[in-house]
């Protein structure tokens, strides 16, 4: 929190408040509800196994559509041992983390230009309007076109499907500072730069990162069909040679390698957030103590 934000803190509120050292013991340390779980991740892949072997001995259909996460391992293992799988964990991680990082780069650059200058936002807010309904994927074959099979136009498509999201969060974000708090700041003798930086930066910061939750889900979509439509490497390309010489194994393969990925930039940004947002204890968890 800000200082201009926690001098804003009524006093009777603060009485309330819990007492410093469970404050900081509980932001510390990552409590056994927001740490990593294992527990489901287990269970899913044991009734999959189950599933699959009942499927196996009464053959209600196929086994081969549907192989056990057992028989996935060895499949895995096997390739690999080929380099295959980390040629592609590294060729799509540098994708959409290029991707992903210049997309929220321009978006808050672009947010704070529209916040400063509300003529510029006049003009660009029409634009996004009309574009933003526009599925990333659709705007895929005029990239190809237009810059060929390279990375540029997969990291390209990451970076719009990252931008829209996170700009118009953002934007919002900024919106919903409230004006007391800025009329206070004023009167407490800050500067217009100390009122951008120390109130309206830190309480759009929330909405910024729901908006990167949301691109980052949308942008393994983009780097996965980007992959299968024009990549030697990655996880995508990866489905597309399974499906042409029908190996579904590799195909469950990398689709649960794209899962264990989406999981892992995931769980960096939650950790991003909860380092960010260490003041905020919201929810009713925040509110009673067990």
């Amino acid at each position: 929190m800000s200082e201009l934000q926690s001098a804003a803190v009524p006093q009777k509120d603060a009485a309330v408040l819990p007492p410093k050292s469970q404050a900081l013991r509980k932001g510390g340390r990552p409590s056994a509800a927001t740490g990593w779980n294992m527990a489901p991740y287990v269970l899913f892949f044991a009734v999959w196994e189950i599933f699959s072997r009942v499927n196996g001995s009464l053959a209600l259909f196929n086994p081969l559509f549907l192989p056990a996460p057992s028989v996935l391992v060895i499949e895995g293992w096997a390739l690999a041992k080929t380099g295959v799988v980390a040629d592609s964990l590294l060729s799509s991680s540098i994708r959409i983390a290029a991707g992903f990082m210049i997309g929220s780069v321009l978006a808050v650059a672009l947010a704070v230009l529209m916040v400063k200058f509300s003529r510029l936002e006049r003009w660009i807010s029409p634009v996004l309007t009309l574009v933003s309904p526009i599925p990333a994927l659709a705007l895929l074959p005029l990239f190809i076109i237009w810059f060929g099979i390279g990375e540029f136009p997969k990291v390209l498509l990451i970076a719009w499907t990252t931008f829209v999201p996170v700009l118009v969060n953002t934007l919002d974000g900024f919106k919903s500072v409230p004006s007391t708090l800025i009329r206070s700041a004023l009167s407490l003798g800050a500067s217009e730069r100390q009122v951008f930086t120390r109130v309206m930066i830190p309480s759009a910061v929330p909405n910024l990162l729901i908006g990167a939750q949301i691109s980052l889900g949308l942008s393994f979509s983009a780097l996965i069909v980007a992959e299968m439509m024009g990549a030697d490497s990655g996880l995508g390309y990866i489905i597309v040679d399974a499906r042409n010489y029908f190996k579904i194994t590799n195909m469950f393969v990398a689709i649960i390698l794209i899962g264990m990925e989406y999981s892992l930039f995931s769980f960096l940004l939650k950790l991003l957030e909860r380092r960010v947002l260490a003041w905020r204890k919201g929810g009713m968890s925040g509110a009673v103590e067990k």
